[in-house]
């Protein structure tokens, strides 16, 4: 799995994971943040929400024209000193005025622009890494690993942001709303690393900016060396990712309810203390240590050497010996704070990618790995089997009445009804996210590159935008089941759409 990867792709991924803590640790609260502060009803707050979603997606297609013409390697450092400023903003407690309503905004515009110069531009370069004929076989895999390390700084965000929040407010007495802003301060700290490990390991991936520049330059034999495609050529791609780029739309408009009609059904019915086995799920240490069980026993499997397989075997007893440990010295019962649940799909992501990508390996050597194309159709399919199943968790449940309402509350469901919604749309995650986005670096016409990667995130962009329906209708007390029913239609539709023009999509992947 690790085997035959650029070294630029940890580098490049390690940087990207510090740059998503911080986005994931502010992602976690932000909804909550909204109504807390400034006392916003749950349709603005979800509509503000997702309009930020949508500039932090659509801004990539500006940063990908940019760095077309001015280099990715310039716009993935400007875009991170921008972000900065953005989350400092974020960060500073000017109240529930006019004056800090304004200053959020102006922050929000700030960290999505920032993005938009960094994330796609820097999946650009991972792309490029495996350009060389040595690692162009590993583009899937080696997008898959990478999507799994960045996951895991947002598999700690949450966990993060409600420590530093509850650290705020009992050890400095700051009030609950005011403890917010100590969460996106987080964010600040993680592009200070991030930064730190662009540049540290720059050496690793310098390769695909002097090339970028070659490509650049007025020489017709550097030139000669980028690959053109004909007019037709040119065409047939675009036109093909641009029909993957509109059932994206979709996934992401159901994917991206965890920071909002998910997380508003955590708050408002599900139960709100844990006990036994399942509270162990609530630290995110305990989710670690089954990591590391999933990673040993791969280890333990793939390894050649003895030395190998008895370091991988002391990796499972620890972890396995660490669990037990735990379990042993439960508390009778743990709270549940909404924005945890949030740690399930990152945490899942990580233990889930070696599976994922030793399964494809698998069915590679027998000839019957799904395209690219299908997998993301796949992808579509379990996202919708995710909704079914929470509109069947959710039926004989009153209609949404808390409203943030603790007064008026109603029936409450286990939580293992979002850990395992959590889990079934990771599956689908992982058919779809890192597999587009390798599918993209693939097939872009060379010379148009970082707009076809910004317009991914466009598509992107416009589902999150369409995040805010569910949430609207949540707010209007649409019944539950009806919110997950078109969550679920909706991804059904988009891939059996996907499904109907496979053999286009197939002949240009």
């Amino acid at each position: 799995m690790f085997e035959n990867q650029p070294k630029g792709l940890w580098a490049l991924a390690l940087a990207n994971t510090g740059e998503r803590f911080g986005y994931y640790t502010m992602l976690a609260v932000f909804l909550l943040y909204l109504q807390a502060n400034f006392g916003f009803q749950t349709g603005v707050a979800s509509t503000i929400y997702s309009t930020f979603l949508m500039m932090v997606y659509f801004l990539p297609i500006i940063g990908g024209i940019a760095a077309d013409k001015f280099g990715f390697g310039k716009m993935v450092t400007t875009g991170i000193f921008i972000m900065f400023i953005g989350y400092l903003v974020l960060s500073l407690p000017l109240g529930k005025d006019s004056v800090a309503i304004a200053a959020m905004g102006i922050s929000l515009i700030l960290i999505a622009l920032g993005t938009g110069l960094f994330k796609g531009n820097l999946q650009v370069m991972v792309g490029r890494l495996y350009d060389e004929p040595q690692f162009a076989s590993n583009r899937d895999s080696g997008f898959s690993l990478f999507y799994m390390a960045i996951n895991i700084g947002a598999m700690f965000a949450p966990t993060a942001a409600i420590k530093i929040m509850k650290w705020a407010q009992m050890s400095l007495g700051v009030s609950e709303a005011d403890s917010y802003h100590f969460a996106f301060a987080v964010a600040c700290a993680s592009l200070i690393l991030s930064i730190a490990i662009y540049y540290a390991f720059s050496s690793t991936y310098k390769h695909v900016l002097a090339n970028e520049t070659k490509a650049k330059s007025d020489d017709p034999a550097a030139k000669a060396e980028v690959k053109e495609l004909s007019q037709a050529e040119t065409k047939e791609r675009i036109v093909c990712l641009c029909l993957v780029f509109a059932v994206v739309i979709f996934f992401w408009m159901a994917f991206h309810q965890n920071g909002n009609t998910l997380t508003l059904f955590a708050r408002d019915f599900t139960q709100k203390t844990s006990e036994g086995l399942q509270s162990m799920a609530f630290d995110v240490t305990n989710l670690v240590a089954c990591i590391f069980v999933v990673y040993g026993s791969f280890a333990l499997a793939q390894s050649k050497t003895g030395k190998g397989k008895g370091i991988a075997f002391g990796v499972i007893l620890a972890a396995i010996a660490f669990l037990f440990y735990k379990y042993t010295t439960l508390d009778s019962h743990v709270d549940i704070e909404a924005p945890i649940f949030q740690q399930f799909n990152p945490c899942y992501v990580v233990a889930l990618t070696p599976v994922s990508v030793a399964l494809f390996s698998w069915l590679n050597k027998k000839g019957k790995e799904p395209t690219s194309p299908e997998k993301i159709g796949l992808g579509m399919l379990v996202a919708a089997l995710g909704f079914v199943w929470m509109a069947v968790c959710s039926m004989g449940l009153e209609l949404p009445l808390t409203q943030g309402n603790a007064a008026t509350e109603g029936a409450r469901v286990s939580a293992n009804v979002l850990i395992s919604t959590y889990l079934i749309l990771t599956f689908a995650e992982l058919l779809l996210s890192p597999i587009g986005i390798s599918f993209v670096s693939k097939v872009a016409p060379p010379k148009y590159a970082g707009l076809m990667m910004g317009l991914w995130f466009g598509a992107t962009a416009i589902g999150n935008q369409l995040v805010m329906v569910p949430g609207i209708m949540w707010g209007m007390n649409f019944n539950l089941v009806t919110i997950w029913g078109v969550l679920a239609g909706i991804c059904l539709v988009s891939a059996l759409f996907i499904f109907s023009i496979i053999k286009k999509l197939n002949k240009v992947s």
